[in-house]
């Protein structure tokens, strides 16, 4: 770290920066939902790295290791549930490791993978965000008391929002196999969530139920491409 970085990632919690002195690593294959962390994690006061693999999530523990990781269930590469079980045994133990998805049924699996805790996508709540990670922290790590307490909602940038799209228009391009459709149908959940764009959420779950049915999922891909070459075209929801 350069100078600036031994001051501010060094120094106690403060009341309004609850999480400085903290490393986090975000593993987190959207673009979107990882800038809504980044936002947080800096109004927070902590330093932020993010890994869009499990592999890359590897790379990086092998040079360093944060103080806080937030492993996203569904990964390109895999399922984040193999990450926290692997650091959750591993020794030295990272001091928080907490697992994320959009999907609340995924929480028991990754509470038995040796997860903290269960992070509920998507996550805009500043003051959520804090609590979630300050819960399993010791003494020496919590802010002095009473917290400032910021009902601060965050909203990211919506230039990654159409990275993510951009992405998701090219694997629907490239192919409609069963594991790319459980692939767009899990990662563009989330990405709708964050946004709150509720006509694509739409034709993802409705995508997800003809399949779930045994029909021809065609006709729902059909509908998913149009929405996302909309929200394309428009920047953002529409």
């Amino acid at each position: 770290m350069d100078a600036i970085d031994d001051l501010l990632f060094t120094r106690a919690p403060t009341a309004r920066r609850p999480l400085l002195g903290l490393t986090v690593l975000v593993v987190e294959d959207s673009r979107f939902a990882s800038e809504a962390v980044r936002l947080m994690c800096l109004r927070s006061g902590a330093r932020i790295r993010r890994a869009d693999c499990l592999e890359n999530a590897r790379r990086h523990l092998a040079v360093y290791r944060p103080t806080v990781i937030l492993v996203d269930v569904g990964l390109p590469d895999g399922s984040g549930l193999a990450l926290i079980t692997a650091l959750a045994q591993a020794t030295p133990k990272i001091e928080v490791i907490l697992g994320m998805s959009g999907d609340t049924t995924a929480k028991a699996d990754v509470m038995a993978a040796g997860a903290d805790g269960f992070i509920d996508k998507p996550m805009d709540s500043l003051t959520a965000f804090q609590s979630a990670i300050l819960a399993h922290l010791p003494v020496n790590r919590q802010p002095p008391a009473p917290r400032l307490v910021q009902d601060e909602r965050i909203s990211p940038d919506l230039i990654a929002y159409r990275d993510d799209l951009t992405h998701v228009a090219q694997l629907l391009k490239d192919g409609d196999e069963g594991s790319t459709l459980d692939y767009v149908t899990q990662f563009l959940g989330g990405v709708a969530r964050i946004a709150r764009d509720h006509d694509l959420d739409a034709a993802v779950t409705n995508l997800a139920q003809i399949r779930h049915k045994g029909r021809d999922p065609l006709q729902g891909v059909a509908t998913l491409s149009q929405i996302v070459q909309a929200r394309i075209a428009a920047g953002g929801p529409v």
